[in-house]
């Protein structure tokens, strides 16, 4: 996909998420708004997979299912779904390798736990580059244990 269409889908999905935020705010659990972002999306025309199981491969071995990934849009955008007090840099770490490992460039972080969604998302871009930073950044954080 190109990045323009890639901004215009990651725009409709932000858009969707805003729409599930205002009609039912914070304080839900992860599992409300993803059935509620799911069916938004659906009703906008976006093909929505939710909780795909994503195999990860180690050392020539494959865990079948070594995560799920909460919800992929148009085979494009992976969304990784919070709600949660606060965004910490190892959710962020999450979502980049979430992307990585499924092999997909653009990724959203959506907390609903805010009071304005706008301020609950994060979008992510994979490369090389962005997650050895990201993952540096995960380890010095003080609050961050191996």
């Amino acid at each position: 996909m190109k990045p323009e269409s890639t901004n215009q889908l990651t725009e409709q999905i932000i858009g969707a998420a805003i729409e599930v935020h205002r009609e039912k705010g914070p304080g839900l659990l992860e599992s409300a708004y993803e059935s509620c972002l799911a069916h938004e999306l659906g009703l906008r025309g976006l093909a929505v997979a939710r909780q795909v199981p994503v195999p990860l491969v180690y050392k020539g071995i494959t865990i079948d299912v070594a995560f799920r990934a909460d919800l992929i849009i148009a085979d494009t955008v992976l969304i990784e779904l919070k709600a949660i007090e606060t965004i910490l840099p190892v959710h962020q770490a999450q979502l980049l390798s979430y992307i990585r490992e499924t092999g997909h460039q653009v990724g959203l972080l959506i907390n609903f736990h805010v009071l304005k969604l706008v301020d609950g998302v994060t979008r992510k871009i994979y490369d090389r580059f962005v997650s050895a930073s990201s993952v540096d950044s995960v380890l010095k954080n003080p609050g961050f244990s191996a």
